[in-house]
């Protein structure tokens, strides 16, 4: 009687083995790759929650107060005899390692004991220019203007806040503004990035020009 018995050749275990490593390196392809993915993903999300929680822009000096005369609506000029805090100006300037940033994409709220305003007025045509008895400030209450004031070496005409740069920010206050000893808030909300918040507290002594720090 005859038997027929198959082995098992190198080439077959060699073919087997082949298979086994290839399987195993595409595995290992497809799971380190899953995990680069995932912690790229994950560096996106800490830099852009970042981005968002701090703010690009702080303020540069002190937060000065106005007393204001009125015609025809408009804010004027500094007058002794404006019992009310109505205008503010302030500066400001970007936060270390930060972007330039896009002074049309600001947006500026304001509230007091009786008064929100979510999106105060910008006024392109007015409010830019010095305060004091020689000159109008021209805005109504309610609207905002801002002006890049350049520095030695820094600044351009864009809409850009940059390095070496400061943003001047003039406020005309709505509904009148505040009396002696009452407190408001401003919020200065860039498009990106964490707002930045401005509260203040009128003196008990309203003069027409007051140094709110």
């Amino acid at each position: 009687m005859s038997r027929k018995r198959k082995g098992f050749t190198g080439l077959e275990a060699a073919i087997v083995l082949t298979a086994f490593v290839v399987v195993a390196a595409v595995f290992s392809y497809v799971v380190l790759n899953a995990g680069f993915f995932t912690t790229q993903k994950s560096k996106e999300v800490v830099h852009t929650g970042v981005e968002q929680a701090t703010s690009s822009a702080e303020l540069a000096g002190d937060v000065i107060g106005y007393a204001m005369a009125y015609s025809g609506g408009i804010l004027t000029t500094p007058s002794s005899s404006a019992n009310r805090l109505n205008a503010t100006r302030f500066y400001l300037q970007l936060t270390a390692g930060k972007h330039p940033l896009d002074m049309n994409g600001l947006t500026i709220s304001y509230t007091d004991k009786d008064t929100h305003m979510g999106n105060l007025t910008y006024n392109a045509s007015a409010g830019g220019g010095e305060i004091n008895s020689g000159s109008s400030l021209g805005l109504r209450p309610g609207e905002w203007n801002w002006t890049i004031v350049k520095t030695a070496g820094f600044g351009d005409d864009d809409n850009l806040l940059e390095l070496g740069e400061k943003a001047q920010i003039t406020i005309a206050l709505p509904d009148g503004g505040v009396a002696a000893d009452e407190e408001f808030t401003i919020e200065v909300k860039p498009a990106q990035g964490a707002t930045l918040t401005i509260t203040r507290k009128a003196p008990s002594a309203i003069d027409p020009v007051m140094d709110l720090t």
